[in-house]
């Protein structure tokens, strides 16, 4: 549709009310006018902030929130603030930000309940108001004006640098949400009352871009099914860290990889996947283990490259609460790997998922996998509980990594 289309679609039109479909009114309102955009969302995402610069607009304002814990929690990203910088855009932080708000240049406003994030545009259920309205669109424009002379100071890619490094360092070190309240908040107190309490914490997404299974344990030291889960993490120490073999750096896995924790077992033999991360790419040296953490369990001088990871969660109490590998590969065949998916469409290679992992220190999963292992083991958590932060906190965190 072109512009002159849409002008007629919409020429009727002062003000509507709007439920859904809210990356389509982004992307027609900026079609309509991307000059002087002027943001107002508490959390940004990457892919949705690459929506709005897909249309190149110019002399864009964005404010937004500066709380690193919001960064360290995933809500919102660095990278969508990096993005917005390189693009040329003014960005500034205000605390406790709950409005969001949308003005395109003297066209049209959007009022809503949706951040600018894809879960926001495409999948939750949203609701507000788009007008074309010349009182309603200067009304936004000076709310807008008036938020953003209280906002302090334009963002820097300096400050986001640091800031960078600190959620990096808070996230390498698995992450525990003790630490959430050593994470400050760089957001201009706009309104001169502070509100106490933490943000809302979400759990890890179960679908990423990239999900592997890690394996624990190897053909020689299976464990039962009534092995305790809590008693496999203090040993692996896997709340914040997955070991690989020292003969190879584990550079497959991406940033924000959803990372599934099996464990072998035997009576029957199979693999119990018992707990999800969301993992870290490797940083070698940073990611390598030290001198102390092999002496305190000696296996890790065979298995001493890290892949950290950080919001992991576990079943509780024994392994028979996990899910079977052994259902999964027999569920969805060669669906279940991404390679035996690979080579089931190219009509060559292994197609067996029995035969895609052995000895390998883990698999990458299939974008059909990954949906069945979370969808199953977000059950198990559901139905048998999941282990406390309190027992995860006794096993211990390691010291924040230092610079590399």
């Amino acid at each position: 549709m072109d512009i002159s289309e849409e002008q007629a679609r919409w020429s009727a039109m002062t003000s509507r009310l709007v439920d859904g479909g809210w990356a389509e009114e982004l992307d027609m309102a900026l079609r309509l006018e991307a000059r002087n955009l002027s943001v107002i969302s508490p959390f940004l995402k990457q892919k949705a902030t690459g929506r709005v610069l897909s249309h190149t607009p110019q002399s864009v304002r964005v404010i937004t929130r500066f709380n690193l814990r919001d960064f360290a929690e995933g809500v919102s990203d660095i990278a969508a603030l990096r993005s917005l910088l390189v693009a040329g855009a003014k960005v500034r932080g205000v605390r406790n930000l709950h409005a969001k708000v949308y003005v395109f240049g003297s066209r049209r406003t959007i009022v809503t309940s949706a951040n600018l994030t894809e879960a926001a545009l495409t999948r939750n259920h949203e609701f507000g108001l788009v007008s074309d309205d010349a009182e309603i669109i200067s009304a936004s424009d000076r709310y807008f004006d008036a938020l953003w002379a209280r906002a302090g100071t334009d963002l820097t890619a300096r400050q986001l640098d640091a800031w960078e490094e600190t959620v990096t360092m808070h996230l390498a070190s698995g992450g525990p949400r003790f630490r959430l309240e050593k994470l400050a908040d760089y957001g201009t107190d706009a309104t001169g009352v502070i509100q106490s309490g933490e943000p809302l914490i979400p759990g890890p997404i179960p679908q990423a871009e990239q999900a592997f299974v890690k394996f624990l344990g190897e053909g020689s030291n299976r464990v039962p099914l009534s092995f305790s889960t809590l008693d496999e993490i203090n040993s692996a120490l896997c709340h914040w860290a997955l070991a690989y073999p020292a003969t190879k750096r584990p550079r497959a896995v991406k940033e924000g990889a959803v990372m599934f924790i099996g464990r072998l077992t035997y009576d029957p033999t199979d693999i119990i996947i018992f707990g999800r991360a969301t993992g870290m790419r490797h940083v070698p040296g940073r990611d390598d283990a030290s001198a102390d953490e092999i002496a305190q369990r000696p296996w890790k001088e065979t298995w001493s490259r890290y892949i950290r990871v950080h919001h992991a969660e576990f079943v509780a109490g024994t392994m028979a609460n996990g899910i079977s590998l052994n259902k999964m590969m027999d569920a969805l065949g060669s669906d279940a790997f991404a390679s035996t998916q690979r080579n089931q469409a190219r009509g060559e290679g292994n197609t067996n998922p029995y035969n895609a992992y052995r000895q390998l220190a883990a698999v990458e999963l299939s974008p059909k996998g990954q949906i069945w292992l979370s969808e199953r083991l977000q059950w198990a958590l559901e139905v048998h509980g999941r282990v406390s932060q309190e027992e995860l906190n006794k096993l211990g965190w390691p010291e924040l990594p230092l610079k590399i």
